[in-house]
């Protein structure tokens, strides 16, 4: 009898438990389903947002340039002989006029001494040639010479005063290459390492010289822009007074070196490669630019006044173009909004169409947004994304990048 109460209650149990087992079941199958059918809300995009500016923005071509010497002379002797000395210190700054160099006089000036007593003895000679024409033409009025003889005298006073002539020149020659052994500089400039050692025999016809100098102050900049920047750069020269400026900055960093103006813009276009050549002339007191130096040039078309900017990072490229995310009335949301790029330089974009003063667009997230995704500002930035994007005129050295629109603005 205690046996089979003993089973009933088992069975009993047993039954309680697979019920409440079932029912524990249906109950979490419940909640899965409703959490399948209630979407879930999703986040906000963290982003960073800057507003669209006003900036005067200089419009520029810039290319790799080389500075190079705006005049350059190799010094060299004009008459043959022994090098005596050097009047100068290698690498030292040379005035025109200066000394140079000096070479042996002795043989020039025997030579000028030659022909200096060859004028006496033709002087002498002249003079009592006058003499005797004087005494012939007192006789002939006595009638006691003939014409002849006085026609004859006149001749030979003609001929020595020929003569005399003569040795002028020669001494006028004489002097000039006697001259010629002190070389002075032609111009000021810096001077090189000297190509002789005293003591050698120089020569008119050799090929080195004996120093070359450098005028370096002012200097040169050469550098050269593709032929499609021709049009830009002479509209700009034709509708400017002054010359157009030109910037130089070192290779290896942001820091102007110097600023010149333009002074050439070559008259044909390089058909080999499709550049054209240009150059600009720079005052160059304290040396800063030297000949030979690899330096990024800026050639200044003119400046875009007010300009509507954004950083060039907010700028984003599709399949229809350029656009930029901004952030909708409500401050919440945002758009793809079709932006018009007239060129970008120094990481600011220059818009033309698409974007107005005053509006936000999305600087920093914008790989997780689609058109309509709520934002929230993760870092709000008043004075824009950093880096070179400012309120005022952009205006530090950075290679220009062409824009993602067909067109260019030449400022």
């Amino acid at each position: 009898m205690k046996t089979t109460l003993l089973n009933r209650r088992s069975a009993w149990i047993g039954a309680a438990l697979l019920a409440l087992a079932g029912i524990t079941f249906w109950s979490l199958n419940s909640a899965r389903a409703a959490d399948k059918k209630a979407p879930r809300a999703t986040p906000p995009v963290q982003v960073t947002t800057v507003p669209v500016k006003p900036q005067d923005v200089p419009m520029y071509r810039s290319g790799i340039g080389t500075a190079a010497a705006s005049a350059t002379v190799t010094v060299k002797t004009r008459v043959d002989g022994q090098l005596d000395e050097l009047g100068f210190t290698e690498g030292q700054d040379v005035k025109a006029g200066q000394v140079l160099a000096r070479l042996d006089p002795r043989t020039l000036r025997a030579q000028l001494a030659q022909v200096q007593a060859q004028k006496a003895k033709d002087m002498a000679q002249l003079a009592n040639a006058r003499t005797d024409l004087q005494r012939y033409t007192t006789l002939i009025a006595e009638d006691a010479a003939t014409k002849q003889q006085v026609d004859t005298q006149k001749a030979l006073v003609a001929q020595l005063e020929a003569a005399t002539q003569t040795d002028d020149a020669q001494i006028n020659y004489a002097q000039v290459q006697l001259g010629f052994t002190t070389i002075t500089a032609p111009m000021s400039g810096r001077a090189g390492a000297h190509l002789v050692d005293p003591g050698n025999i120089v020569h008119a016809t050799d090929a080195n010289g004996i120093v070359v100098i450098n005028k370096i102050d002012p200097i040169s900049v050469v550098f050269t822009v593709p032929e499609e920047a021709f049009q830009a750069i002479n509209s700009a020269l034709n509708t400017g007074h002054e010359s157009l400026a030109v910037e130089a900055y070192a290779r290896d960093g942001n820091e102007l070196l110097a600023k010149g103006k333009l002074v050439l813009l070559n008259n044909q276009i390089d058909t080999t490669n499709g550049t054209i050549q240009i150059k600009g002339s720079f005052a160059n007191p304290q040396h800063k630019l030297w000949p030979g130096e690899f330096v990024n040039v800026r050639l200044i078309l003119g400046v875009r006044q007010r300009a509507i900017t954004v950083p060039a990072a907010a700028v984003q490229r599709g399949q229809e173009g350029t656009y930029a995310y901004v952030v909708n009335d409500d401050g919440k949301t945002v758009r793809n909004q079709p932006i018009t790029v007239a060129i970008i330089q120094d990481g600011i974009a220059v818009i033309d169409k698409g974007l107005a003063l005053g509006q936000r667009v999305v600087l920093d997230g914008q790989y997780k947004l689609r058109p309509g995704a709520q934002i929230v500002e993760s870092a709000p930035r008043q004075g824009g994304g950093g880096g070179r994007w400012r309120g005022g005129a952009a205006s530090a050295p950075a290679a220009e990048s062409s824009a993602p629109s067909n067109k260019a603005s030449n400022g």
